[in-house]
């Protein structure tokens, strides 16, 4: 299967795919299979969408991987390379990042482009998810980057701020790429403006920004969100332990069902069938 870059869907598909987190998302708490919950909740979905035959590819997957994130990533033209992040970063054993916070933060970004949310409000949606969740920013600004709602000066002004993140303070690197750098700028009287290309946020954004140097980003956010109403980043409640654990143990079973399956195929004379991960040619 050749990979296909991520492209703007139709308002539908994103009605539809918020649709999915957010039930995913409720239901997941009872324990039971992913791959359960998924053939439920595609009798629910639209027919009309492109949705369902994703699902079905993705309960493919997990039967075969136990795992959702690689089946999206084999799906670029649908899934674009944040929500694959996202769902990877849930599944690993290793991470504390929740299912279903992961689920609910996609549920709010697919509702906004179904609303042709603007590429800022969208930025700093996804950023504000990566700082609160403490996800690896390399990663993460990568697939952000990626995401088709961007255009070409977004996308490389992305890639760029990836390398300065840490030493540069966000609302720094807003503020320079704003229009009201450029208004202080000439109002002071500056003859010959330096103005750092390219200039992505408004004025409002930029005097936002301005008042928040040397603070905490989270400020910065809820700031924008006080003044401009962008979207906050949805912030799970916590359950008891053991309701945590359920879908956590969930897929890890499935993953060690997987491998004992693959075992015993390999003990027999005919060895481990390959022929089950084959990719299908375009």
């Amino acid at each position: 299967m050749t990979s296909a870059p991520s492209s703007i869907l139709d308002a539908e598909e994103y009605v539809e795919q918020a649709f999915l987190y957010k039930t995913l998302a409720e239901r997941i708490i009872s324990g039971e299979p992913v791959q359960d919950l998924l053939f439920q909740i595609r009798e629910e979905i639209l027919a009309t969408t492109k949705l369902p035959m994703a699902i079905d590819f993705i309960s493919s997957e997990l039967n075969h991987t136990g795992v959702m994130a690689s089946a999206m990533r084999k799906l670029p033209h649908y899934f674009n390379p944040f929500q694959t992040y996202l769902i990877s970063e849930a599944e690993s054993d290793t991470g504390r990042f929740d299912l279903r916070t992961a689920l609910a933060i996609l549920e709010k970004d697919a509702a906004g482009k179904a609303e042709s949310r603007s590429p800022v409000a969208t930025f700093f949606f996804q950023f504000e998810s990566l700082c609160r969740n403490s996800l690896q920013y390399d990663y993460g600004l990568t697939a952000m980057a990626d995401d088709p709602v961007y255009d070409e000066s977004w996308k490389k002004w992305i890639l760029e701020m990836r390398r300065k993140v840490g030493t540069v303070a966000l609302a720094d690197l807003v503020y320079v790429h704003s229009e009201h750098y450029l208004h202080q700028q000439t109002r002071m009287g500056h003859e010959s403006v330096e103005v750092a290309e390219p200039l992505l946020f408004g004025s409002r954004e930029g005097k936002i920004a301005l008042a928040n140097r040397r603070k905490d980003a989270l400020f910065f956010f809820s700031a924008l969100q006080r003044q401009l109403k962008y979207p906050p980043v949805p912030r799970v409640e916590k359950t008891e332990d053991s309701a945590e654990l359920i879908p956590r143990l969930q897929r890890m079973l499935e993953r060690i069902e997987v491998r004992v399956k693959l075992l015993e195929e390999e003990q027999r004379d005919k060895g481990i069938d390959l022929s089950k991960f084959y990719q299908k040619p375009d």
